[in-house]
């Protein structure tokens, strides 16, 4: 835990005179990094913005439920994932989106968009990703491309390890099918 940081943004936020400081202080801290876990979940800029406000309001309101049993980023990072989560949800029931069109849309994002690197195996690993469920989308992004382990994945989604190995398992099969008939 970064104990030196985080215990001085929970001092301020828990002193009444200095809270709207501490809370800038930890937007200022981990926006960035909290931004770029959701960006990789929803992809467009505009949502994962959204989100990121969102899940800074959440944040704001249940600090008080924080326990500084991990580290604010971890805290931090479960909230972003539930809202990515409950995002990614909510779209495809208002649209109606069947998962296939759902899909379709956002493989049709990545090839017009600069956002992502315009390297042919990247734009291929993308769209393998996203004809994952977004669960083990979630996985794959924090085990292979944020280097988590399992048990800092596991504090992150409340999910026991086994399952987590499970469903880092079965999205890897999934995308090298998806790469080998690409």
């Amino acid at each position: 835990m970064k104990k030196n940081g985080d215990q001085e943004i929970l001092e301020l936020i828990q002193n009444p005179l200095t809270r709207e400081m501490g809370f800038r202080q930890l937007i200022l801290t981990y926006q960035k990094r909290v931004y770029h876990v959701i960006r990789r979940m929803v992809l467009i800029h505009e949502d994962a913005d959204d989100i990121t406000q969102n899940t800074f309001v959440k944040a704001h309101h249940h600090i008080h439920k924080f326990q500084e049993q991990s580290s604010l980023f971890t805290w931090l990072y479960r909230i972003a994932v539930n809202e990515s989560l409950s995002f990614l949800e909510k779209k495809k029931k208002r649209f109606f989106f069947s998962l296939e069109d759902h899909q379709e849309k956002m493989e049709s994002f990545i090839d017009q968009t600069g956002s992502i690197d315009g390297d042919e195996i990247q734009r291929l690993l993308q769209k393998a990703l996203l004809r994952l469920p977004d669960k083990q989308r979630l996985v794959f992004h924090l085990k292979y491309q944020d280097e988590l382990t399992y048990e800092e994945m596991s504090e992150i989604t409340g999910t026991s390890i086994g399952a987590l190995k499970a469903s880092y398992h079965h999205a890897v099969k999934k995308i090298e099918q998806y790469l080998m008939i690409e």
